[in-house]
């Protein structure tokens, strides 16, 4: 594989750490360049990639720079990893709405925090994206940054670039789902369809058995007579574990409630489907008697887990000994099976692959246009999405709205429209009155505002 890789965004905690040994484990040749307008972020990164090509004895070039046209030039693949704002501005998308009885875990996708965020990071990849089709455009062009059906919206209604947009849940989420049936992954296949990080799983196999019968049994054994939204404890210790993330992660009481109901398991687990359904969750955030993004999926301790892995990769970059022997090993993380993605394409391999593309038919009654999450195959024509039969009307109804959220999202943020802003506030559910709506669309211009020169 002879590549011009750039990665824009390039100074996360894990993602470019995950996307080099990668590289390196299928002995890529060619170039990759790294971008991000943190300087002292990219120095990091930056040294960390050259031990890590050293110490392999690599011959891809490096290069780093802030300003990513200086390196966008006949790049053959980009992946944007863009946060606006970074930790500090997702954090208040989550502190704002709190102070309004609004209590998210995420805060990155849907409800007011990923209304907020999104409309910070349409404009950001619009430019990144007339970039990329000037100087690059014939290049592969991966988003990561969420929300991601917006995102890939909006740069889409605006550019027309061919953006794809990847997420690793839906893969992350496979693995869990076959632990739970009692096989692997290379043994289940899946269907899954929906909205970014509301994807549901509507066929299940093992090799080539209908194994969702299974999955509704196993729905039944989790939540016994139903989820009992008091005792949190009994599904810790069911986990073997005192960790709220760690012991709902495996148990998913929520996804196994609704897939007791809809017969489709939905991904990504309930850190991010409660987001979903907000009105299930107004009463301050209660959750199996705990606080959504307070004392369970605490935002504030996800941050913090954020700043301590980037204080250790800054450490080893800086370090004068060796990487430790692990460093290399394949990690999970967001930046999963984008290097088999292009390897398929190169190869016209046709492997599948979970994708957020625009729905031109292949989703017969979801909206035209609308950036679902779909299988895809990728070949030497690219990474295009599988026809699928409809989907059944309670999935459907799950989805519509958020897809006009997504409309109405991108077009506040394209118009830097206030009033549209408003109007998703109240479109995604969780804001309770038109006034309430105004004066947290407020409190949010006013937070963000050196993010949103549009407005």
């Amino acid at each position: 594989m002879n590549e011009k890789l750039v990665l824009i965004g390039a100074g996360s905690a894990l993602f470019t750490r995950g996307l080099l040994a990668d590289v390196l484990r299928q002995e890529w040749q060619g170039e990759i360049a790294l971008v991000d307008i943190d300087k002292d972020a990219l120095e990091v990164v930056t040294k960390l990639a050259r031990k890590m090509l050293d110490a392999r004895g690599s011959r891809l070039k490096l290069r780093a720079s802030t300003d990513r046209r200086a390196v966008l030039e006949d790049a053959t693949a980009v992946i944007c990893t863009i946060s606006v704002g970074g930790r500090e501005a997702w954090l208040q998308d989550v502190l704002v709405p709190r102070r309004y009885g609004i209590y998210q875990p995420v805060g990155d996708s849907v409800m007011p925090g990923g209304t907020s965020r999104a409309l910070r990071m349409i404009p950001a990849m619009v430019d990144i994206a007339n970039d990329v089709t000037e100087l690059a455009p014939d290049a592969l062009f991966f988003n990561y940054g969420n929300p991601m059906s917006a995102v890939c919206r909006g740069v889409r209604k605006a550019t027309g670039a061919n953006m794809i947009g990847l997420c690793h849940g839906v893969f992350d989420v496979a693995g869990g789902i076959a632990d739970h049936l009692g096989t692997t992954r290379d043994h289940l296949t899946s269907t899954a369809i929906g909205i970014n990080h509301l994807t549901w799983f509507t066929d299940l196999r093992i090799d080539g058995e209908d194994a969702m019968p299974r999955m509704l049994e196993i729905a039944t054994e989790k939540l016994g007579a139903g989820v009992d939204h008091r005792a949190l404890g009994r599904y810790f210790t069911e986990a073997g574990d005192s960790e709220p993330e760690i012991a709902l992660n495996l148990t998913w009481p929520l996804a196994f409630e609704l897939t007791r109901l809809f017969g489709a398991f939905p991904a990504v687990g309930d850190r991010h489907i409660t987001e979903f359904f907000p009105h299930m969750f107004s009463a301050k955030g209660g959750y199996f008697g705990k606080t959504l993004g307070v004392d369970v999926y605490s935002l504030e301790r996800c941050l913090q887990d954020g700043h301590a892995r980037f204080a250790q990769m800054k450490e080893y970059a800086f370090a004068t000994g060796p990487l430790p022997d692990d460093y290399f090993n394949r990690i999970v993380g967001e930046h999963e099976q984008v290097t088999e993605i292009i390897e398929s394409i190169r190869t016209n391999a046709g492997k599948v692959f979970s994708a957020n593309l625009p729905n031109k038919g292949q989703i017969p009654n979801l909206p035209t246009d609308a950036v679902v999450e779909c299988p895809a195959i990728a070949d030497a024509a690219g990474l295009h999405a599988i026809n699928q039969k409809p989907l059944e009307s309670g999935l459907t109804g799950t989805l519509a709205t958020r897809f006009q959220w997504v409309e109405t999202t991108v077009d506040a943020a394209l118009e830097g429209d206030r009033r549209k802003f408003v109007q998703a506030l109240l479109i995604d559910g969780s804001v309770k009155s038109v006034e309430t709506a105004h004066r947290l669309a407020d409190d949010l211009l006013d937070t963000q505002t050196d993010y949103l020169p549009q407005f």
